[in-house]
């Protein structure tokens, strides 16, 4: 199929939603259980690079990747060509009946890439959520013990285990009860709203502190983290809570599991956040950008806890999906050709020295964060720490309305995410950190109502 390039520039050519959208909501309305939700009613005909083309024509920057899973840009040639040509070959097998040489070229590379020098072994899967919960299932196998720990703010799925893991009530667990059992929840690092002058050591020490006392470490199977919390508002933890995490984990045999499917494959600056610290977890969960838009996850670890798991007891029918492989092996080898880790370090430069100022000029600037391409800014109502939830709401709505895609997160939703995909174009780029600073402006400058 032969595609015409998309211009990588913002262009509307009708107010936002458009005609065409309008009717499509409608459609929807009476078709799609409205549990699902969409933050911004503009339904997408194509897309490249960092480009969205909506039903009506309208072309709008996309400063989401789909919540960072087109880390390598919309319709990445190398990412097409390899999944067109493995479904001519053939799209499903399952790897548990026929298995393929995809499958196993996918998880040679994850091991290679996943932090530390041990020999590792790889299971794919789905959704970040399946690889999650088989973490916690190799977890629990291997020690013989029941409890997760995980931390405030975390976000994990929204399957029942990974509810249960998830921080945040509304609306990921609001009445989806009874969750798994024995998961247990401490206190994040958050440097923002921690006492002034806590250290990431004493953030740690806090955190072991309670898991020792109230579950006891015999008990825990594995600590479960993101190395920076995504949905939970892009906290970036005190430096050395990472690693005193690490080291209580160590020397109580508790397995440390880092949830690395948000902030992997180049998003942070590294190929994955732990390593910023120097962090080899013992199991490593992944998905969204490692397959450039299709739907792979898995769980990498220590080939000497991954392999005590009896044949069987991991897989699923559509697991390393053949069409999902050959795209894993385009996106990871796109990485690395174009050295996207780079590309993310110069975006969150980029990103800060136009953002950082203003937080001089709007107090309800709280807070400015992140690690390379995946930069938040805390919306508080001036002069106090109550989150501003509402103002962080109206930002985003001023966004789209220009044809910019943004997104918030955080457990109070105060917090605007910016995930761009990191083959976007420095000009492309300057265009959205303008409308979104235009919009903060309008915004943070109005009457409070």
């Amino acid at each position: 199929m032969d595609i015409s390039p998309i211009k990588q520039q913002r262009n509307l050519v009708t107010e936002l939603p458009g005609p065409n959208s309008k009717d499509l909501e409608r459609r929807r309305s009476a078709a799609v259980a409205p549990g699902v939700s969409s933050v911004f009613p503009v339904y997408v005909r194509e897309a490249s690079g960092a480009i969205l083309v909506d039903v009506d024509g309208n072309s709008l920057i996309d400063l989401g990747a789909g919540i960072a899973v087109t880390s390598v840009g919309h319709a990445a040639p190398a990412v097409v060509d390899a999944v067109q040509a493995q479904i001519a070959r053939f799209a499903h097998t399952c790897f548990m009946i026929s298995p393929y040489e995809l499958y196993v070229a996918v998880c040679e590379a994850l091991n290679a890439l996943a932090p530390g020098d041990q020999p590792k072994r790889s299971a794919l899967f789905n959704s970040g959520a399946e690889a999650v919960e088989n973490a916690v299932k190799i977890a629990r196998h291997v020690t013989g013990r029941q409890a997760v720990v995980v931390f405030d703010h975390a976000y994990h799925g929204r399957t029942n285990l990974t509810m249960a893991l998830t921080a945040k009530n509304m609306p990921y667990r609001e009445k989806f009860g009874p969750f798994a059992p024995e998961v247990y929840r401490v206190p994040m690092s958050y440097p923002f709203r921690d006492p002034d002058g806590m250290t990431g050591e004493q953030a740690a020490a806090r955190a072991t502190e309670q898991i020792e006392r109230q579950v006891g470490a015999d008990n825990v199977a594995c600590v479960l983290i993101e190395p920076i919390q995504g949905e939970g508002g892009f906290i970036v933890p005190a430096p050395g809570f990472l690693p005193a995490i690490a080291a209580w984990c160590h020397d109580r045999g508790v397995l440390l599991a880092a949830d690395e499917i948000q902030t992997g494959f180049c998003r942070t600056g590294d190929w994955f956040a732990c390593e910023f610290e120097g962090i080899v977890p013992d199991l490593l969960t992944t998905a969204k950008a490692m397959a450039g838009g299709m739907p792979l996850a898995a769980v990498t670890g220590r080939a000497d806890l991954v392999d005590v798991v009896h044949s069987g007891g991991l897989g699923g029918t559509y697991g390393g999906n053949p069409a999902a492989c050959a795209a894993a092996l385009a996106a990871i080898d796109t990485m690395r050709n174009e050295d996207l880790a780079v590309a993310a370090r110069d975006i969150g430069d980029t990103v800060v020295a136009r953002l950082g100022p203003l937080q001089a000029s709007y107090p309800g600037i709280g807070d400015i964060r992140g690690r390379g391409a995946m930069i938040a800014l805390e919306l508080v109502r001036p002069g106090t720490m109550e989150p501003d939830a509402e103002a962080a709401k109206r930002i985003v709505q001023a966004c789209h309305r220009a044809g910019v895609v943004v997104i918030s997160c955080g457990s109070y939703g105060n917090v605007i995410r910016l995930l761009p995909p990191l083959v976007i174009e420095e000009e492309l780029l300057a265009d959205g950190l303008d409308v979104l600073a235009g919009a903060i402006g309008e915004v943070l400058s109005a009457p409070a109502s």
